[in-house]
């Protein structure tokens, strides 16, 4: 259930995000922009072990993507929902880990 996942936990600081250097502020913003974005839209229900995968996933695509900074909100929200409608279908090999 998502009510277990605590979303401040796994939000970014600068310190998470070394790589961008004098832009490390900026992009922990965006990152948790995505992260927020996720978690709000995720069903109430889902099961905490997909939601903790799926927050992971955000961090790995997104951590050192050159357009981290670049995207906007409408393209921020597109990416979430296409993840949302799409994970299943990527993801579900991994249920058995």
């Amino acid at each position: 259930m998502k009510s277990l996942i605590d979303i401040h936990v796994v939000l970014a600081t600068p310190d998470d995000m070394d790589v961008w250097d004098e832009q490390a502020e900026d992009a922990a913003d965006r990152i948790n922009d995505i992260l927020h974005c996720l978690y709000d839209k995720v069903d109430e229900d889902i099961d905490s072990h997909q939601l903790e995968k799926m927050l992971h996933h955000v961090w790995e695509s997104w951590r050192e993507d050159r357009y981290l900074l670049d995207i906007d909100e409408e393209e921020l929200i597109d990416w979430v929902d296409h993840l949302l409608a799409t994970w299943d279908d990527e993801h579900l090999h991994t249920d058995s880990e």
